[in-house]
């Protein structure tokens, strides 16, 4: 094969991947807008997130003691923060904390949510009672103040933050699971796999695991957006992670402090940032819950 032919294929299946990527997000946003413009957002903050190397003007964690709270100009043009940071490298960078709060939290509470969902659900009984119980408990309290106390007591480092966020959060997915488990349990198909003698684990994680998991799938972008907010919050009152680490939430809490003597980009572009990153991920919560609902699929 000359070498002329292989280029020729290499560029046809380059078109196709792109045709088809964006054949596939036009029918997204014909069937959800909402989802399409979510993961726009989320796809310019991921793309700031892998990218922010390359995309900083300036180290993020780099004083400038010369030039202390200067406001926005073509060399900073998110300002200096109180350090003499630079704000927009700060920014770009801190969405790296995002990504990297909220997929493992929401990954980790899948991995404790869904078991306990699935046995829970299967066995019923007493063991439901008490395992869903526990997870009532969890509840109860306020999840702010719950993290707070949590993450204080074990310390202030982002693999606390998230294994914190992903335990509180797990309730969240094992009721989801649970409530379809119940529904499914009594299935024809649930009850061949148990009259031909498929173990336990084989009935849970082959046959009902993939009829149960979509309601707990259409959950994670919000639940993401809850773990984003949340370690935010932490960081802001001063639990969570600390300044100088460029994290928005912790960069708010130190720009709050020259508000009220006019310097408002210290804390006004990283809250921008996080505002518009939870949004992004609500709408792409929204926006699956549509495209699973059956009703809205069938255009009724």
């Amino acid at each position: 094969m000359s070498d002329a032919t292989r280029t020729e294929i290499a560029t046809d299946t380059q078109q196709g991947w792109s045709t088809r990527a964006r054949n596939r997000f036009i029918g997204v946003f014909r069937l959800s807008p909402t989802a399409a413009i979510g993961l726009l957002i989320i796809l310019f903050f991921a793309v700031l997130a892998l990218f922010s190397s390359w995309i900083m003007p300036h180290d993020p964690v780099a004083a400038y003691t010369d030039r202390v709270l200067q406001p926005p100009s073509a060399e900073h043009w998110f300002g200096t923060d109180g350090n003499g940071m630079d704000v927009f490298s700060r920014v770009i960078y801190g969405a790296k904390f995002g990504f990297g709060i909220a997929i493992p939290a929401v990954l980790l509470s899948l991995v404790i949510g869904v078991p306990v969902g699935l046995i829970a659900g299967y066995r019923g009984g007493l063991l439901d009672e008490v395992l869903m119980r526990f997870f009532d408990g969890l509840r109860v309290f306020p999840s702010i103040i719950l993290a707070l106390a949590v993450v204080a007591a074990t310390g202030q480092s982002l693999l606390n933050v998230i294994l914190v966020l992903g335990f509180l959060d797990s309730p969240v997915f094992a009721r989801v699971v649970r409530a379809e488990v119940l529904a499914l349990r009594s299935s024809n198909f649930v009850e061949s796999a148990v009259a031909a003698g498929n173990p336990t684990w084989r009935i849970l994680f082959v046959h009902l695991l993939p009829n149960a998991i979509q309601g707990a799938m259409a959950q994670t972008a919000v639940r993401a957006a809850w773990a984003v907010r949340i370690s935010a919050t932490l960081a802001f009152l001063g639990v969570g992670i600390q300044a100088p680490t460029p994290e928005w939430g912790a960069m708010i809490r130190q720009g709050a402090e020259f508000m009220i003597s006019g310097q408002w980009w210290v804390a006004l572009y990283p809250g921008l940032a996080l505002i518009f990153l939870v949004f992004g991920l609500n709408l792409l919560g929204d926006g699956f819950r549509d495209l699973m609902d059956p009703r809205h699929r069938s255009g009724s």
